[in-house]
């Protein structure tokens, strides 16, 4: 073989790197872990609070996603309203719809929504997107075939505008 040749495997991994929307889906496609009980979700949040101003993307599925980081502010404020929403909509004793890649040191949450649950475990061949992203990398479009009720949408207006 050609010292000067570079095996396609490398090729497509490299080029894999460098492709940012790629990144983000296999990272949003990667490993994850809920938040179950209520009191998990408070240590999240506290976690993700104290880390507000470290360039939080937050998307809701349905709307477009955001192109630039969300401040400090934003952070802390959808936090904060999320929390009453599913402590609200979601009627257990237990959390379970939150889940992040890392809950000690998390850069990628995924929040359900209570009333689209469907199977959101992933045991179904057609898991429910969640209804939130919390990410530190811009986010792609997400297509959504699921249609997101004018209360949430007027939640989500209200919150950000």
């Amino acid at each position: 073989m050609n010292s000067t040749m570079i095996p396609e495997s490398t090729v497509n991994v490299a080029a894999r790197a460098f492709d940012p929307q790629r990144q983000f889906m296999d990272s949003f496609r990667g490993s994850f872990t809920s938040a179950l009980r209520w009191h998990h979700l408070d240590a999240l949040w506290q976690r993700l609070n104290e880390r507000a101003g470290e360039g939080w993307y937050i998307y809701a599925i349905g709307e477009e996603p955001p192109e630039r980081p969300a401040d400090a502010t934003q952070v802390t404020t959808f936090i904060g309203e999320i929390d009453r929403l599913l402590r609200k909509e979601h009627e257990e004793d237990y959390c379970g719809i939150v889940y992040a890649d890392d809950l000690q040191e998390p850069a990628f949450v995924k929040i359900y929504d209570p009333h689209n649950l469907g199977v959101s475990c992933g045991c179904s061949n057609k898991p429910p997107l969640p209804g939130w992203l919390l990410t530190k990398m811009r986010p792609y479009d997400l297509q959504s075939d699921q249609v997101v009720p004018r209360s949430r949408r007027h939640w989500w207006q209200r919150l950000f505008s």
